[in-house]
């Protein structure tokens, strides 16, 4: 198995990391630290990192990615690859290089289109008929990097943000387990974004 470590926060991130556990040895999760959440203002801990400590996945919560030793301890982990799903924070060149693979990026739109952190809402306020999933190889830019795969999803009259990253999050978790073997065997040539098409979520 491939060392992989895997960074994301929200209900979007927890599908698909579910997706890899038992799959590739995962050594690090990745998510946003702890925040106060709801009337009471009591610490919410993220789905991600749910999921990862009921599995027994080592947890780490950066303030910053850019800190020296978050960069340290992700070089000493060595990972493979690292996997990008809603996770929050801008990865930084130091981390980008890392991996031998690179970092990839599981984002819920259909790329170039609503690029940013909030692709889901942004197809519905849209008015988007169908929007989707795109796998991508991470640079320096905002969800920028060429395509290595991507999924169509259509977009019902009745969908919420909530009902649509469900059906994103299926749809994504699958194509990650059948795309990202490929890329790690050398299967796969990035395809570059056409920038001239590009939205902002």
């Amino acid at each position: 198995m491939d060392r992989l470590v895997f960074m994301g926060t929200p209900r979007f991130g927890q599908i698909i990391l579910d997706a890899l556990i038992g799959q590739h040895e995962i050594v690090a999760v990745a998510t946003q630290p702890d925040r106060e959440a709801g009337r009471g203002r009591r610490m919410a801990i993220s789905p991600v990192k749910a999921l990862a400590l009921a599995h027994n996945l080592p947890v780490f919560q950066p303030q910053k990615l850019r800190q020296t030793e978050v960069v340290q301890q992700l070089r000493d982990l060595a990972p493979a690859v690292i996997v990008v799903a809603a996770f929050g924070q801008i990865l930084p060149p130091s981390i980008l290089s890392l991996p031998e693979h690179g970092c990839i990026n599981v984002h819920a739109s259909l790329l170039p289109r609503h690029r940013g952190a909030a692709p889901i809402p942004a197809a519905i306020l849209a008015g988007d008929e169908q929007t989707g999933v795109t796998i991508m190889l991470m640079d320096e830019g905002l969800d920028t990097g060429p395509i290595l795969s991507q999924a169509t999803v259509d977009i019902a009259s009745e969908d919420t943000t909530a009902s649509l990253t469900e059906k994103l999050g299926q749809v994504g978790r699958q194509l990650l387990l059948d795309t990202l073997p490929c890329w790690l065997a050398g299967e796969i040539r990035p395809r570059k974004q056409d920038d001239g098409q590009a939205t902002y979520a």
